[in-house]
């Protein structure tokens, strides 16, 4: 499992039926990193493409049907890509490798997840302080592709915060005074949002930085509450 930080994409574009000796290079170099271990990769065969012949490929035409490309790319530490690249290099003789820097941002395994999850008592509550943060938009509000507020939550769930509910509202106003309502003869297409997280008080500031960034306009509101978790008992294994 690659740990969470600086690594390295690695994509290969071949030709389908590029080979290396009598195999398909493609499958050869997928059977060469699953043997060095490495971390996961992928082989895909997209429908539609050219490369510096200027020549389209496509499934459709029988003849280039077995030319079409072939993509095979991985992710893994800088060091490793480093120690894989000249093999790879020697390997790919008609082709391209394009390595490119990213980062890890979650990398979990469902087995260690699931086993790493220790027995809780029955009903256990944890309570304490903790702000409950209010997050008012629009509903056409946008990010890229995406309605604003799927996205905040999105952001939310990755940097590992305790939780997010979207409302929609049914009619409502803000600083510029235009009335938002839905109704069977008015459908409004920027029902007012509200998103609501209760967190802890130590990752508030955190919270309201990152949604504000995210934001052109809008209101967030933070309220002292007193936090209630319910903590339900792991059930036991079946063979218990």
């Amino acid at each position: 499992m690659l740990p969470k930080g600086s690594a390295k994409k690695v994509v290969i574009y071949l030709n389908e039926d590029t080979r290396h000796h009598v195999e398909p290079l493609w499958n050869v170099i997928f059977s060469f990193l699953r043997q060095k271990h490495v971390a996961g990769a992928t082989v895909i065969r997209p429908e539609l493409g050219f490369g510096s012949s200027g020549e389209v490929h496509d499934a459709g035409s029988e003849y280039v049907s077995s030319h079409l490309p072939i993509r095979v790319e991985f992710i893994e530490s800088t060091g490793r890509v480093d120690e894989l690249l000249p093999a790879l290099y020697d390997m790919v003789t008609d082709g391209l490798i394009e390595v490119q820097e990213t980062t890890i941002v979650k990398s979990v395994s469902k087995r260690e997840e699931t086993q790493a999850v220790p027995m809780r008592p029955k009903s256990a509550v944890v309570e304490g302080p903790a702000k409950l943060v209010r997050i008012y938009l629009g509903e056409s509000d946008r990010s890229g592709d995406m309605p604003l507020y799927e996205a905040i939550v999105l952001k939310l769930r990755m940097l590992d915060f305790s939780g997010a509910t979207v409302y929609r509202g049914i009619l409502g106003y803000g600083v510029k005074r235009h009335t938002h309502k839905a109704g069977m003869l008015h459908f409004s297409r920027d029902l007012p949002i509200m998103i609501s997280v209760a967190e802890r008080a130590d990752r508030v500031d955190e919270l309201v930085r990152v949604v504000a960034d995210m934001m052109q306009d809008g209101l967030i509101a933070v309220s002292d509450i007193e936090m209630y978790r319910i903590l339900q008992p792991t059930p036991p294994d079946a063979h218990v």
